[in-house]
């Protein structure tokens, strides 16, 4: 039956009382090194419970509901596995005198087991148990459980220690629940900051997007109505040397006119890279293999340059719409340019791919492709390479890296323009030193277009 807890305290000699508090001294500097709860109530139970002179010690955690208990530490003869318990007993709140300490929050002592209706009998059963609650925070976080095979073994003296045992244990719980809380709330911050960082980059480099897009479109509005305006100059003063070479007098006058003709014709070659660049030039699309322009394009080149051009050609690649005449164009500008970069000689390489394209390659492209299937054709040189600084300038109109009079720095403005027209765009990559690669994304023909025969 359940009594009050005795007032009176038996006597102890002092060396029971010293190596009592040697144990409590020795659980108070430990307390600051156990990592987690787990190692908490087995060090209690083991470390303290089992040196303070109880028989044997049966540790309960509580659910989060506060409904149950469940045993989760113990010693003595009960427990001879260790660390380990096996088959661990539940008990709900209110059962049992475990179950009632829960519920109360208030320790108890029983003098005598034998016929207490509260008692659940254990494989050994005994005679006198002492029982004291875990409060943490306002909740009930366990229950420190000892029985002993005596009757009225249990007095003051023993609630006396268990309770203060309780007491350290429930402020190290505490503790280890305030360390826990504090990691989440770092882990949140660390979580909502690098959130932060990445809206951030993501924002900027949107951000450099945009700027790039509407400088792109400034640049190609400006460029257009120049190239529309210079284009109505330079007929008429075409047409007028046109005029002045039929009254000519002289050679030397034939020959100061056909400079001028010259002249004007580099302006007209000028005005239709201008209007590429602005995606104004007229093409006129055909269903194409690329394979057939890369093969007629490679064998001109090695003629009329003197430089082997190694063609890497896919097998069964996709057809695409494109202008061929324009094609044709920016592998010269590519060409060339890969030539010129390698002025102590090299391969230069053209392939074709067959390639599906993926929502997050866009993002590496000067402008962004939808997904789909495209025709992937690369122009590569073993030449100098392009610094990073000049990656991002490399397709601004009018921007070189040759001497003045050697080149417009428009060809790589015109073979962007051409292939944003044509639905497509330029991929670069470049490392200084290892040399460049060009490619082009053309949109692939719908399925089943067929290609004219070679004769057309």
């Amino acid at each position: 039956m359940l009594k009050p807890v005795p007032s009176s305290f038996r006597q102890r000699n002092r060396a029971s009382e010293a190596h009592m508090l040697r144990t409590l001294n020795t659980f108070a500097v430990d307390l600051m090194s156990i990592p987690c709860v787990e190692d908490l109530f087995w060090y209690v139970a083991q470390n303290v419970v089992g040196k303070l002179g109880f028989m044997d010690c049966v540790i309960y955690q509580a659910d989060e509901v506060q409904t149950k208990l469940t045993q989760v530490a113990a010693w003595g003869e009960k427990n001879p596995y260790g660390r380990n318990i096996i088959n661990p007993l539940v008990i709900p709140f209110g059962r049992g005198i475990t179950g009632q300490v829960a519920q109360s929050r208030k320790p108890i002592i029983v003098d005598d087991l034998v016929g207490d209706e509260n008692y659940i009998p254990d494989s050994e059963p005994a005679r006198s148990e002492i029982c004291v609650p875990l409060i943490c925070g306002g909740r009930v976080m366990g229950v420190i459980d000892s029985e002993h095979p005596d009757i009225e073994a249990f007095g003051e003296p023993e609630l006396e220690i268990l309770s203060t045992v309780a007491a350290m244990t429930s402020a190290k719980l505490e503790l280890l629940a305030e360390t826990e809380r504090s990691q989440e709330r770092y882990e949140d911050l660390v979580a909502v900051h690098t959130q932060l960082t990445k809206e951030t980059s993501t924002r900027k480099v949107l951000e450099a997007k945009l700027f790039e897009s509407r400088k792109q479109e400034a640049i190609g509005r400006l460029t257009g109505r120049f190239a529309h305006e210079f284009n109505n100059l330079l007929t008429v003063i075409s047409g007028n040397i046109e005029l002045l070479a039929l009254d000519a007098p002289d050679t030397g006058s034939l020959d100061t006119l056909q400079d001028a003709k010259t002249a004007s014709a580099r302006g007209a070659q000028l005005i239709r890279d201008m209007l590429a660049f602005a995606q104004r030039t007229r093409l006129t699309p055909e269903t194409v293999d690329l394979n057939r322009l890369v093969s007629a394009f490679g064998e001109d080149c090695e003629q009329s340059l003197a430089r082997p051009v190694e063609r890497h050609l896919a097998n069964d690649l996709w057809p695409v719409a494109a202008d061929p005449a324009a094609v044709e164009n920016m592998l010269l500008a590519l060409a060339l340019n890969g030539i010129e970069a390698m002025p102590n000689g090299g391969s230069l390489k053209i392939a074709t791919e067959n390639v599906f394209h993926t929502l997050p390659e866009g993002q590496h492209f000067p402008s962004e492709l939808t997904p789909g299937r495209y025709v992937r054709l690369s122009v590569s040189d073993q030449g100098t390479g392009i610094g990073r600084d000049q990656l991002l300038q490399i397709f601004d109109p009018f921007f070189t890296t040759k001497g003045v009079g050697e080149g417009t720095g428009l060809g790589l403005s015109m073979v962007l323009g051409v292939m944003r027209q044509s639905g497509g765009t330029v991929a670069v990559t470049s490392e200084v030193g290892q040399g460049s690669s060009f490619e082009l994304y053309f949109p692939a023909a719908p399925c089943g277009t067929e290609l004219p025969s070679e004769d057309q």
